[in-house]
């Protein structure tokens, strides 16, 4: 029973962060700080869950074949890669350190 309390705070809490949004004035939308704080939220959010499913596992910090594929990919970015170029890198660069490594 515990699971279904959980869903119907979720539903709530999920319908009343939607409804707060929209209840927001305009004026405050188009402050250039919050402006500039909407367009950079999701890219830090991003990163840190990045970070912590590359580096992080339960309680530990690890250094494994994740790290290496992220490596690969930052690598392929700088250098202006596609996006599918920058995954594929990721991908082989990962498997390939999982083979050797066993």
């Amino acid at each position: 029973m515990n699971i279904w309390i959980a869903i119907a705070a979720t539903a709530v809490g999920c319908y009343a962060v939607k409804l707060i949004g929209l209840l927001v004035p305009a004026g405050v939308l188009e402050r250039p700080l919050v402006r500039r704080l909407a367009a950079l939220l999701p890219v830090a959010l991003l990163a840190a869950l990045t970070a912590q499913q590359t580096f992080a596992d339960g309680r530990t910090l690890v250094l494994d074949a994740k790290a290496a594929g992220l490596a690969a990919a930052a690598v392929a970015l700088v250098l202006r890669a596609p996006f599918l170029l920058v995954v594929a890198a990721a991908v082989v660069v990962t498997a390939g350190v999982r083979a050797m490594a066993g």
